[in-house]
């Protein structure tokens, strides 16, 4: 199957199967993650238990963590949610936000290297600085700023490629131009609205849409997919919106109504391999 046939193919599966998706995400997205997984067909599953993450895991599609707002249960619930998905054989996203920010979230990071999860998303300082962690390099650190990146998408290609190869899964690096890759291919995504930074949480949410794909399909055609959708609905919603507000509305109304085929007639103008 090519790559287009599975990202149709997936967009549509999302929308029949409805994958439920348990999520440990970070407070100040919750909403907008949960409305954009439901956006593309999935169910969305918060949880932030210790004793909840064997039980979610094992009836979700697949599991998404985000290290976005931590308190001091995390260090318990995630690398055990982490586990569970790995043991029971599904699919896990990460989302390593503000990787190397704080001796609580490195620790959390380190404790997941264990279970690799099948797709880890994040900005290019994001990707180094967990490449680092990992103890997979020894050089760059990442410029940590916050929630955001001072390193660029090209600088963080070695730290994805390390990381791919650790884990046997995907990177997918966000950035102006998005890259995804696996130990074997990769691609990059031009295009999308610069509106998305100033919406909070679109990366973070971005990260739990892949998890919705890859409930119904590989991790690599879940993460192109994930990554097309949001380039494709941000510029569609940016083109009906007067600000931040209205175009946070029309995004998600742009994911509600995304089609298998207006996202490959789109990936054909953007989406390079090599």
């Amino acid at each position: 199957m090519s790559h287009f046939a599975a990202i149709t193919k997936a967009v549509a599966d999302a929308r029949a199967a409805n994958p439920l998706v348990g999520s440990w995400t970070n407070f100040v997205t919750i909403n907008l993650v949960a409305n954009t997984q439901l956006a593309v067909g999935g169910r969305a599953a918060m949880c932030f238990m210790p004793d909840e993450a064997i039980p979610l895991t094992s009836i979700s599609k697949a599991t998404y963590i985000n290290i976005g707002t931590l308190e001091p249960v995390a260090l318990e619930a995630l690398p055990q949610a982490a586990e569970a998905a790995v043991h029971l054989q599904k699919p896990w996203v990460f989302d390593p936000v503000a990787a190397g920010l704080g001796d609580t979230r490195n620790a959390i990071i380190k404790a997941l290297k264990k279970s690799k999860p099948s797709v880890i998303r994040g900005n290019a300082s994001e990707i180094i600085a967990v490449s680092h962690l990992w103890e997979l390099q020894s050089a760059n650190k990442g410029n940590v700023d916050g929630v955001d990146a001072t390193d660029s998408v090209e600088d963080a290609l070695f730290s994805a490629r390390e990381l791919a190869k650790w884990t046997g899964g995907v990177v997918a690096v966000s950035g102006e131009t998005d890259v995804v890759l696996d130990a074997r291919q990769t691609f990059r995504i031009s295009g999308g609205s610069a509106m998305l930074k100033t919406i909070t949480g679109a990366g973070c949410s971005l990260g739990g849409v892949i998890a919705v794909y890859a409930g119904v399909t590989d991790p690599l055609t879940a993460a192109l997919t994930g990554s097309l959708a949001y380039k494709w609905a941000s510029e569609e919603a940016e083109s009906s919106s007067t600000g931040s507000g209205s175009f946070q509305v029309a995004f998600i109304d742009r994911l509600s109504l995304l089609s298998g085929d207006a996202l490959i007639a789109y990936a054909r103008g953007v989406l390079k391999a090599n």
